[in-house]
């Protein structure tokens, strides 16, 4: 017996080393036996990568049937695990989902999952995301879609209402949450044991307890936070601390993710450098000049030499030093379905069928699961508290609301989903804005009536 697994999206930099180097770290699974296919729209993406999982294979002493395609047929064909993560000019059409809402007036933050900007994100990977899962119901229709392509909740909810594929979409956002929990209680991380639940990038702790005596940890939380400055990691932790005060229960994973789906958010970020550009110079995606792209302000590097620099390309991946394990849950899922080794997953996005009571049962959430030969088995969460399940609801009708526009070819219903948006304030600024995105990105965006 061997497992097939393709990877779409292969040749990225950053992904495409991560999921060889997870798949090739596991003894079990190459001891069973893998064929590992690497697919890639841009050939001269592949040959890199392909190079660096001979170098793993070497070093670990593997042997895997390694191949490389452009055809997204001959990768799918007879696989039995697919795991998705593309984009197409990640930093010329993010730019225009950051800049053109707040041209407009809609203050958005960050817009890749939430926001007007989030909403185009997710239209236009939903063309890509389906034409795989519709190719994977020819060639492979038992196969499992791991994916990673943002805006999860909303490409899986396109898959699950769209196509008869199991997808399950994969992030670690809830993992950085407990790391901001460990920080605030000054314990080491593997000391907490933790169950969150909610949707992508907007996920909330229900329980926090010590992972060996079982004791609550949350009274201790809400002391250590009210012990704190208020500036201490601001951008990172500010607004979750006010959700923490006012709902009950700590977020995750940062204020620029979950701050996307909260109308007031803006007061609590410290960065407006996402994308900055002169305007006298012309907008970045006509140009082509697409400015520095700043994660968080903490990250920011704003000491750089006065003049730019040359770019540089970024280095390959190097099997030098140790090799680690990149934390996702993609390999670790393969294990427990191939070898029927149960265990849980701290956090997938899987259609909701009734495990956080309080929101749609066929909405795709983001909760934690258990695994084994079977597939995924959801694990029942408490209900939400109403103001943050009222909040979830509003983006579960926006995602639905843009399945039915990509799949009816409905301007209408993307208008509708627009302006449900909590930043979205002036129906005559949403439409113009609608206009002008479509016209931006008609390239990969559906034709719509």
């Amino acid at each position: 017996m061997s497992i097939r697994v393709a990877v779409i999206g292969a040749g990225s930099r950053s992904f495409g080393p991560a999921i060889i180097r997870d798949i090739l770290l596991s003894r079990p699974l190459c001891e069973l036996g893998v064929q590992l296919v690497l697919m890639d729209k841009i050939a001269a993406h592949l040959p890199e990568n392909a190079q660096y999982a001979r170098r793993v294979m070497a070093r670990l002493k593997r042997q895997v049937r390694l191949s490389q395609t452009t055809s997204l047929e001959k990768a799918l064909k007879n696989a039995d695990f697919v795991v998705t993560a593309f984009e197409v000019d990640r930093y010329l059409y993010w730019s225009q989902d950051f800049h053109v809402p707040r041209k407009y007036g809609f203050k958005q933050v960050y817009g890749e999952n939430g926001g007007p900007g989030g909403i185009f994100h997710a239209l236009r990977n939903m063309g890509p995301m389906l034409r795989i899962a519709r190719a994977m119901e020819q060639l492979c229709p038992q196969a499992i879609l791991l994916n990673f392509s943002n805006p999860e909740h909303r490409l899986c909810e396109a898959v699950s209402r769209l196509t008869a594929i199991t997808s399950v979409g994969l992030c670690h956002g809830v993992f950085g949450g407990k790391c901001q929990i460990a920080r605030i209680l000054d314990m080491p991380p593997e000391e907490i044991a933790a169950r969150a639940c909610g949707i992508n990038h907007f996920t909330f702790f229900q329980t926090i307890r010590h992972a060996k005596t079982g004791a609550d940890l949350y009274p201790r939380l809400r002391a250590r936070e009210r012990e704190a400055r208020w500036i201490t990691e601001w951008h990172e932790l500010a607004l979750g601390r006010v959700l923490l005060r006012v709902f009950g229960l700590w977020p995750s994973p940062g204020t620029n993710h979950y701050g996307e789906y909260i109308q007031w958010a803006s007061e609590f970020m410290a960065s407006e450098l996402h994308f900055y550009y002169d305007a006298l110079e012309g907008d970045p995606w006509v140009t082509k000049n697409i400015p520095d792209f700043v994660y968080t302000i903490d990250g920011a590097n704003t000491r750089k030499p006065w003049h730019p620099e040359p770019a540089v390309a970024s280095p390959a991946a190097s099997v030098q030093g140790k090799l680690s394990a990149s934390g996702e849950l993609a390999v670790p899922i393969m294990e427990s379905m191939v070898l029927d080794q149960p265990c849980e997953m701290a956090a997938v996005n899987v259609p909701n069928r009734g495990a956080i009571p309080n929101l749609p049962p066929d909405t795709v959430v983001e909760i934690p699961a258990r695994c084994d030969a079977k597939g995924l088995h959801n694990l029942n969460m408490a209900p939400l508290p109403e103001p943050l399940a009222a909040l979830m609801r509003t983006q579960t009708s926006i995602s639905q609301l843009l399945v039915e526009a990509y799949a009816e070819k409905s301007k209408p219903k993307l208008l509708q989903a627009i302006l449900l948006d909590p930043t979205v304030n002036s129906y005559r600024q949403a439409v113009l804005m609608m206009n002008e995105m479509l016209a931006l990105q008609k390239d990969l965006l559906p034709e719509l009536r």
